[in-house]
C-alpha cells in the first residue's frame, strides 16, 4: 500500500529540483487553459490554495488536541460533543458538521477510515491524503487494523485493542492522541506542534 506520510522535503539532493510530475503538469496547462479563456480569476484560485493551506489543515486539529490535552473542562465538552466544542476555536464548517473525537489510552488505540469513499474532517485536518482515499486502506484497515498500522511504523503492543471507526457523510471522527511524556511544562502551542495529521487518523502514535 502506498503511503505519502513521509516528508519529502529537504532531502539534500544536490542535483537540482525533480521535474513536476505528469499530473502536476497537467493541473497546471488546464489552469492556464482556463485562465486564458477568462473562466477562473487566479486571484480566486489563489484565495482557494490559502484558504486550504492556512485556514483549515491538520494544524487546525492540533489545537484541538492541544486545548484538549491542557484543559480538563474543554476536554469534556468535546468527549460530550465534539462539533461545538470545535467550533469554539473557531473550527467548523462543511465536512465537520458532525463530528466525533475519539481518545487514544492505555490499552486503547483508535484507527479512522471511510470505507465507502474518503470522508474526511476537513476544518481540522483539511483535505485527506492520497492513501486515506486508496481501495487497499479503505478495506484493510477494518479486515486487518493492525497490519496497516505495522505498514505506517505503527506497532501496537499485542494487548492493545484497536477501535476501527468508519467515517460517513454524516459523522466524521478526530482521533485524540495520548500525550507525550514529559510534555507537562508545555504551553497549547508547543503541545499542538507535536501534533501530526497521521496522528490524528490514528495512523501514527506520536
Amino acid at each position: 500500500m502506498a503511503h505519502d506520510h513521509h516528508d519529502h522535503d529537504g532531502h539534500g539532493h544536490d542535483h537540482g529540483q525533480e521535474p513536476p510530475s505528469d499530473m502536476a503538469l497537467r493541473v497546471k496547462a488546464l489552469e492556464s487553459l482556463l485562465v486564458e479563456k477568462g473562466l477562473v480569476d487566479p486571484a480566486a484560485l489563489d484565495a482557494i490554495v490559502d484558504h486550504f493551506e492556512h485556514k483549515v489543515g491538520p494544524r487546525n486539529g492540533a489545537k484541538v488536541v492541544a486545548r484538549a490535552w491542557s484543559d480538563p473542562a474543554y476536554r469534556e465538552r468535546l468527549r460530550e460533543d465534539a462539533t461545538a466544542a470545535i467550533a469554539e476555536l473557531g473550527f467548523s464548517g462543511a465536512q465537520g458538521e458532525h463530528m466525533v473525537a475519539v481518545e487514544n489510552g492505555p490499552g486503547v488505540h483508535n484507527l479512522v477510515v471511510c470505507t465507502l469513499c474518503s470522508c474526511y474532517p476537513w476544518p481540522v485536518l483539511g483535505l485527506p491524503p492520497v492513501w486515506y482515499k486508496s481501495s487497499p486502506y479503505r478495506s484493510r484497515a477494518v479486515i486487518d487494523p493492525r497490519g496497516v498500522l505495522a505498514e505506517f511504523g505503527t506497532e501496537l503492543p499485542a494487548d492493545t485493542e484497536i477501535r476501527v471507526w468508519d467515517s460517513t457523510a454524516e459523522v466524521r471522527y478526530l482521533v485524540i492522541p495520548e500525550r507525550p511524556s514529559g510534555t507537562d511544562e508545555l504551553g497549547e502551542a508547543e503541545l499542538a506542534a507535536l501534533v501530526t495529521r497521521d496522528g490524528m487518523i490514528g495512523t501514527a502514535r506520536l
